[in-house]
């Protein structure tokens, strides 16, 4: 599947959709800076929500594509381009009845994937809110640069799930932020970015995978009750 913007850029698009059984909604979820959407997050994440009753729709930013065709690391292309993809794969989703099924919209991602999808989906009016796992609130080392400012604005729902003790923001760290109400955020025990906890806390984080499954469908249901 393909599609074109009003600019002269083509995109190609990498998906995988996971239909739920009698899905209540599908989320159009975006992959962190270092893995696409074949990693076992990525993956478990949309079984995991598929058993919630929510479907999913994974892809792959162009930066991504280009990684598997060659087998070359390359970094992230720039904000603007990751934008530009994600809001064009959103639309060509939306018009594609096969792929989603008529089903309400929300849109989120992993790190850099539900960083981007929190730029996107106030514009978007079909978008009925954004969930992001594991917010990169700032580089790992540097709280003072923080990634929050659209945040702050934000209008619509937008549900942030993060490991207590993530180096992207910690939970200390993201309560100090003052966001606005319109952002719900969750904290699971002691995890870490990819919500994975010490041995020593007693869970695991397959069990915060699931966690994070329930609240994001209990986020959705919420949201689809107050439109």
């Amino acid at each position: 599947m393909s599609g074109k913007n009003k600019s002269s850029e083509v995109h190609t698009f990498d998906i995988e959709v996971f239909d739920a059984e009698s899905p209540d909604a599908c989320l159009i979820m975006g992959h962190g800076a270092g893995a696409g959407k074949e990693h076992v997050f990525m993956q478990d994440m949309a079984k995991a929500l598929v058993a919630k009753g929510v479907s999913v729709v994974l892809f792959n930013f162009p930066y991504m594509q280009t990684i598997k065709a060659t087998g070359k690391r390359r970094p992230p292309d720039k904000a603007e381009k990751l934008m530009s993809h994600f809001i064009t794969l959103i639309k060509s989703c939306c018009n594609e009845k096969e792929t989603l099924n008529n089903l309400p919209v929300f849109v989120g991602g992993k790190s850099m994937g539900g960083r981007m999808a929190t730029m996107v989906y106030e514009e978007l009016g079909n978008v009925k809110g954004a969930i992001a796992f594991g917010y990169p609130f700032h580089p790992p080392g540097k709280p003072e640069n923080t990634r929050t400012d659209h945040l702050l604005k934000a209008c619509k729902p937008l549900l942030i799930i993060q490991g207590e003790r993530d180096t992207f923001g910690t939970k200390a760290e993201v309560e100090d932020y003052g966001l606005p109400s319109s952002i719900e955020c969750e904290f699971l025990e002691d995890g870490d970015h990819s919500f994975k906890p010490r041995k020593a806390s007693g869970t695991t984080q397959q069990a915060h995978i699931v966690k994070a499954a329930e609240l994001t469908a209990t986020f959705i249901s919420g949201v689809l009750s107050n439109p």
